[in-house]
């Protein structure tokens, strides 16, 4: 009975592209918050945002921003702390990780506090924005959207959505034929997924939640509005918006999604072939159309950045909508399904990030002027420097070719690699050095 359930509470969610019922286990109530171009109360969504209210979004001639990984957030004297490095070494920009693998440094009205954040009454973000603009810096909230999970452990909380909705997950085409009929609250089913992103860390970070299903772009959608409602952010910023490969996602929800998706570009003749080999064989409408199948991959992932780019500028339009992307847009485009250059040409994204993360100077100069290109405003592009594979002198020389391309900032990852290993015992601090010799010291 339980499996027929799932099976028909998917087509249900398909074809209503609604989330009408979340199934079993704790869930958060269903926000008061107004849909795009509603507005309840004094202020969109009626609730009061935290911050100070400081006006339109802060905007800097030159973008000096650091990605701040979720460790950071986890108590109140390293956030502080943070701040105060990034200030004092110049940055002025902050993209702090808030939604790590499904989980909330923030206080979110959707996903679990995250596990390592032990004092109740501590708000990572709320401080983080308090503290930051006192000193005029901007906050970006960094917002990970399809990677839901990631070690060797499953999550703790019930109301992970690893643990509530294991049927939102994305699955290889490795194990689809073994999870074909296996129940998805069935452990095996978690497992498995666990199992083959351990065994296959060079092209998938941990498990996935799926891009098709409509009630997981439901929650995304959910996770950024509560954002966008209730914190004074300058920006919010995507990470991971894509397929974690062209291995996925060929769970048994996706593939009956392709079909409904594709069947009415088909002759009857044509369609009543494929869903004949369709008995033998799930993988028969994918394979046998690899250009709509991935042309569908592709969509999932683009309407779900223009949904969220509206309902956000519907209640903030002056929260700047970023995203990090792959720095190859081959790449991202045929591999990733992270149709980027899509998103600017349609007006769907305000800034995006490329994470040219090589040492190769001259790859890292064609990649950043490739998306300045692309973007046709260079300030809607900022170079992504990846100062742990770069280190001090690799890390100065990517400024300089980012200045050089005139974009229209620069983002070091990370924060805590330059704190950490970038910053050994007696040594100058990474941080310091980049600002006395590249930002004109403080």
């Amino acid at each position: 009975m339980r499996r027929r359930a799932w099976v028909l509470a998917t087509v249900a969610l398909a074809g209503a592209c609604t989330l009408a019922g979340r199934g079993p286990g704790r869930l958060p109530p269903e926000p008061t918050a107004a849909r795009p171009g509603e507005a309840v109360g004094g202020r969109p969504g009626g609730v009061q945002r935290v911050g100070r209210e400081a006006g339109p979004t802060r905007r800097f001639d030159e973008v000096r921003g650091l990605w701040v990984v979720r460790t950071t957030l986890a108590a109140r004297e390293t956030v502080r702390a943070m701040v105060r490095d990034a200030d004092e070494a110049g940055f002025n920009t902050l993209v702090v990780q808030v939604r790590g693998r499904g989980d909330a440094y923030y206080a979110s009205r959707w996903e679990p506090r995250a596990e390592q954040l032990t004092d109740e009454g501590f708000d990572p973000l709320a401080l983080t924005i308090e503290e930051a603009h006192e000193r005029g810096l901007a906050v970006h909230a960094w917002v990970n959207t399809h990677l839901v999970w990631g070690g060797s452990l499953l999550p703790t909380a019930p109301d992970h959505l690893v643990n509530q909705r294991p049927d939102w997950l994305a699955v290889p085409r490795a194990l689809a034929r073994e999870l074909w009929d296996v129940d998805p609250f069935d452990p095996r089913w978690t497992e498995a997924l666990q199992r083959y992103a351990r065994e296959h860390p060079e092209t998938v970070e941990g498990i996935y939640s799926s891009p098709s299903n409509p009630a997981v772009q439901e929650r995304i959608y959910d996770v950024w509005m509560d954002l966008a409602e209730r914190y004074e952010v300058d920006g919010i910023h995507f990470d991971y918006v894509r397929f974690p490969s062209d291995d996925f996602d060929y769970s048994r929800g996706a593939l009956d999604r392709f079909r409904s998706w594709v069947a009415f570009r088909l002759s009857p003749q044509r369609l009543r072939q494929l869903d004949e080999a369709h008995r033998s064989d799930p993988f028969a409408f994918a394979d046998a159309l690899p250009g709509p199948w991935d042309e569908f991959r592709r969509e999932q992932i683009t309407r779900l950045v223009e949904r969220i780019y509206h309902g956000v500028k519907a209640r903030q339009p002056d929260i700047l909508v970023s995203a990090a992307v792959f720095s190859s847009v081959e790449d991202a485009y045929g591999i990733r399904f992270q149709d980027w250059r899509r998103w600017l040409d349609e007006g769907i994204l305000d800034v995006v990030v490329p994470m040219a993360y090589t040492p190769d100077d001259e790859l890292f100069a064609r990649q950043i002027r490739e998306a300045a290109v692309s973007a046709g405003r260079r300030d809607r592009v900022w170079a992504g420097i990846g100062a742990y594979s770069n280190g001090l002198s690799g890390t100065l020389a990517k400024i300089d070719l980012a200045r050089r391309e005139g974009v229209g900032g620069l983002m070091l990852f990370s924060y805590d690699w330059a704190v950490s290993e970038g910053s050994p015992p007696g040594a100058v601090p990474f941080l310091e050095q980049v600002a006395r010799l590249r930002f004109g010291g403080r």
